[in-house]
């Protein structure tokens, strides 16, 4: 008889301190990080989200003056918001939210949770599809499409999306050191397709580029049915394209391994290297391919087989740890179920979703949402643990109660949601009032909870 371990055996064997502290011995130096931020950030989606600025018109000032505040914004918000919560706890987001939320709510919103994660993950497998598709001369999604649009397109997302799902299964370490591989090459191959095709866009010379930018790339012209963007745009985008990981919590997951704080600023190698560079890149690609906005051929046109790849490995890059958060999530409301298993289920609906073109062609507006939906209760983690000691009230006072719901978070949530949405403003600007509001509701609701459960106690 074999003594061998079986597989099941083996997975659940990867424990990766998903419902207590890590310990120190598997704390990680700033390596890591760097290599998983811009894995995660130099990305396939860098290949729509590019273009998209193209297509809806933004002017060339605009475009580079929104993205270095935006990208700036954006690596202060991890390195000051999330990063000190995330050390200090060594917990998940789901985790430290029970114990102020309590576990009734913390399974409801991880569930949201879940699922807008598995979405996002799965417009990175779409991306990563339109290059494995293409040499088999699969049907490219264009921008109108929503449904599936070929057989192949359908054999080629499943493919990906079970390969996406494996790496996920492995955890945190595999996923940091396939990133740490992957991103340097990553991002020359992005540069270098752009400067591929510079001369088709009538670029001869360095003193020619922001005449032919400003006039044949990011124009100040809309396509077709397409809203115009202005510097505010780009900049509350790549200010917030990723609120649910850093103003949203959700990369305390992350961050919990890291052994400082400061670790939260090597975001910054996802967020230029990925953020800026890729998205000028991609817009460039975009514009010498007249306007498509399919991944894998814009990036064929400029760095051929390389280019092709390059997307391929970028998707994973990016789906992966996404994935992986989404079976953490997952697993908040499966507590019986090893990480694997959730993670299975996560990558399963992934996969599905991945199916359909409008996830990846509408993808400024869904990041915009599922962060909008997320990010009520990273502020309410983030009041619990710095706001409230400094207020006299008691931090994770609904694990202290044995409270199934705080009522405070929910009303924080669905108030928060409820006045963002009737606010007058575009999606990509409601995030921002959302988030202080949802602080205010948490905390005046708190201090009438504890102060009459102060008197009750009397």
């Amino acid at each position: 008889m074999s003594s061998g371990k079986s597989i099941t055996e083996k997975l659940d064997g990867l424990y990766e301190y998903d419902r207590e502290p890590v310990a120190a011995a598997h704390l990680h130096g700033p390596g890591k990080f760097l290599g998983m931020y811009a894995g995660e950030h130099i990305a396939g989606t860098e290949y729509i989200i590019g273009p998209l600025f193209v297509a809806h018109g933004v002017t060339v000032t605009d475009f580079f003056g929104g993205l270095l505040l935006g990208n700036i914004l954006a690596v202060l918000s991890w390195a000051f918001i999330v990063a000190p919560i995330a050390v200090r706890t060594r917990l998940t987001l789901y985790w430290q939210l029970r114990k102020s939320a309590g576990p009734g709510l913390t399974a409801a919103y991880s569930l949201v949770n879940a699922l807008m994660f598995c979405f996002l993950a799965g417009s990175m497998i779409s991306v990563s599809a339109t290059a494995v598709g293409l040499p088999f001369g699969m049907d490219m999604p264009r921008l109108e499409d929503t449904l599936p649009t070929s057989l192949g397109w359908v054999f080629v997302v499943l493919g990906v999306g079970a390969l996406v799902t494996v790496l996920a299964i492995l955890g945190f370490e595999k996923l940091a050191r396939f990133a740490s591989i992957a991103s340097p090459w990553m991002v020359l191959v992005f540069v270098a397709g752009a400067i591929a095709v510079l001369p088709m866009l009538g670029v001869q010379s360095i003193d020619d580029f922001w005449r032919v930018a400003k006039e044949r790339i990011w124009t100040g012209k809309p396509f077709p049915g397409m809203t115009q963007f202005s510097f505010w745009h780009v900049t509350f985008f790549a200010w917030f394209c990723n609120l649910a990981m850093h103003i949203g919590m959700a990369d305390m997951s992350i961050l919990r391994f890291a052994r400082k704080w400061t670790y939260g600023f090597t975001s910054a190698s996802g967020m230029f290297l990925g953020h800026f560079a890729a998205w000028v890149a991609s817009g460039i690609l975009c514009a010498a391919a007249s306007g498509n906005v399919a991944p894998g051929p814009i990036a064929y046109l400029g760095a051929g087989v390389a280019g092709a790849v390059s997307v391929v490995i970028a998707g994973w890059t990016t789906a992966n740890p996404t994935l992986y958060r989404a079976g953490l999530a997952f697993q908040v409301a499966t507590p019986d179920w090893k990480r694997w298993k959730v993670t299975l289920a996560a990558g399963v609906i992934t996969t599905i979703a991945a199916l359909f073109p409008a996830l990846m062609m509408k993808l400024l507006d869904f990041v915009a949402l599922y962060g909008l939906l997320l990010m009520p209760m990273g502020a309410v983690v983030f009041a619990d643990y710095w706001i409230f000691p400094k207020l006299g009230l008691r931090a994770a006072y609904a694990e202290a109660q044995g409270l199934l719901i705080s009522w405070p978070a929910l009303l924080a949530w669905v108030v928060s949601l409820v006045l963002c949405f009737v606010l007058p403003v575009e999606l990509y600007f409601k995030a921002l009032p959302g988030w202080f509001i949802a602080i205010v509701a948490f905390v005046a609701a708190s201090g009438i909870q504890q102060r009459l459960g102060a008197k009750g106690a009397r």
